[in-house]
């Protein structure tokens, strides 16, 4: 769920995302219309409905913004909207910021096209520094443009879908500059509890937590992997041992990997292929963002005694502390709450 927003410091990258923002503008179409209009196929019609399901329960059961956003489509002809490049230096896993704005300063830079990604990442390379680029599906304008329902969203299943708009409408209720793990932690709990809400309110049963399970543990196995390297980057030895120290600790971690994915998962390999891959400092940035401080979103909710307006009033007094000060406040209700750092099972 990636944020594109805002000036740049570069007329030329300005221009490229007016651009991309306004052809979304400029293609999309009222989802009523599209549901009326005889050619739309069955599968669409039937992704459509759903989603216009789960924009009303936002708004009616979740106290999220009743606005224009989610009410309408745009077919894309590509799988992501947009890509984002993620980059840090050679030894280092803090990630190069870029700022904007609207939006504060986050770890990426994002392209409505694939190859003005990929070249942005070869200059970065140039410089010496460590990049990634991941599609995007969906990102948030934080209110400054109705958001509309994207086809390459239509791919998800019900859960993912309706999931994502509760996650996206977070971001329109309540975001804050220059500290994208309270934005995103705060939009992810809302999309769980949303979807446990809606879910209920359908008359399904809980969802499975295999798959949760297996994705916090594959998490801790990565940000291990980061803490690793991060106490190697500060060792000071020379350049070429530091090289050497760094690819050591990737081959470790794919071991330990094979381990963890052996004895608690047999069977299931769906992160081979990311194991597999070019692993670098870039490629780890994304990890722990969406997650570090969901429990303390937990217990201010469960402290709201379940009441979502309550717990928004909370949430933004969060919000309006110093940077600083927020990240202290989070800590301490993060150790009240008594949330182990689990790491899998060895």
């Amino acid at each position: 769920m990636g944020l594109l927003l805002g000036a740049c410091s570069t007329v030329d990258y300005y221009a490229h995302v007016a651009k991309g923002q306004g052809e979304l503008v400029m293609s999309r179409r009222d989802v009523s219309e599209v549901l009326r209009d005889p050619s739309t196929d069955a599968a669409t019609r039937q992704r459509l409905e759903l989603a216009q399901q789960a924009r009303h329960f936002a708004s009616e059961h979740l106290d999220l913004p009743d606005n224009r956003s989610y009410t309408s489509y745009v077919k894309l002809d590509r799988s992501y909207v947009v890509w984002n490049v993620f980059a840090a230096p050679r030894f280092s896993i803090s990630p190069i910021q870029h700022c904007f704005p609207f939006a504060g300063c986050v770890a990426y830079r994002g392209y409505f096209s694939r190859d003005k990604a990929k070249a942005e990442a070869a200059q970065l390379e140039a410089a010496g520094n460590d990049t990634y680029v991941g599609g995007v599906p969906a990102y948030s304008t934080l209110g400054w443009f109705s958001d509309s329902i994207l086809s390459s969203m239509m791919r998800w299943d019900d859960d993912e879908l309706a999931g994502t708009i509760f996650h996206e409408l977070a971001h329109q209720l309540i975001y804050v500059k220059d500290d994208s793990s309270f934005n995103e932690s705060f939009a992810s709990f809302v999309q769980e509890e949303g979807l446990r809400q809606w879910r209920q309110s359908r008359g399904l049963p809980p969802q499975d937590d295999r798959d949760k399970t297996m994705d916090d543990g594959f998490t801790w196995l990565v940000m291990d992997l980061r803490d690793r390297l991060k106490k190697l980057y500060a060792s000071g030895v020379d350049d070429t041992a530091m090289a050497a120290g760094k690819q050591q600790a990737i081959d470790d971690f794919r071991l330990r990997y094979v381990q963890w994915r052996d004895l608690d998962w047999p069977n299931d390999h769906r992160y081979d292929a990311w194991v597999n891959g070019p692993i670098n400092n870039a490629r780890l940035l994304p990890f722990g963002i969406y997650d570090r401080w969901t429990p303390v979103f937990l217990a201010l909710f469960r402290h709201a005694e379940g009441q979502w307006p309550a717990f928004y009033g909370s949430v933004r007094e969060f919000a309006r502390q110093p940077y600083a000060q927020r990240q202290r406040s989070l800590q301490q209700w993060l150790d009240a709450t008594g949330q182990p750092q689990v790491a899998p099972s060895l």
